[in-house]
């Protein structure tokens, strides 16, 4: 079965691309901000004795689970609702064509 022939394309609202293109950015950081090791392979400033080298990455443990829940509500915020088959709300008789 085709989802093309599942979806009513006319009645449902276009995506949000500048909420998805946010959310993209929100989801790059991390990667950028890690990958660029030359940004933070020092020792000074410590904090409570560990070297920036070692906090900084672990800083982007907690930074990297809120841009992605902020993200994540992004998505849900720019596309349209689609209910699943089988779901609350979800009339069966439109699957069956009755």
């Amino acid at each position: 079965m085709s989802i093309d022939r599942d979806v009513d394309h006319d009645t449902v609202p276009p995506a949000n691309k500048g909420l998805l293109a946010i959310a993209a950015v929100l989801l790059a950081l991390p990667m950028i901000a890690l990958a660029w090791v030359s940004s933070y392979s020092r020792k000074d400033p410590e904090l409570w004795g560990f070297p920036f080298f070692i906090w900084y990455q672990f800083l982007w443990v907690f930074l990297c689970s809120a841009a992605t829940y902020t993200a994540y509500r992004l998505v849900l915020k720019a596309r349209p609702h689609r209910p699943m088959p089988g779901h609350p709300g979800h009339d069966s008789r439109e699957e069956n064509g009755r």
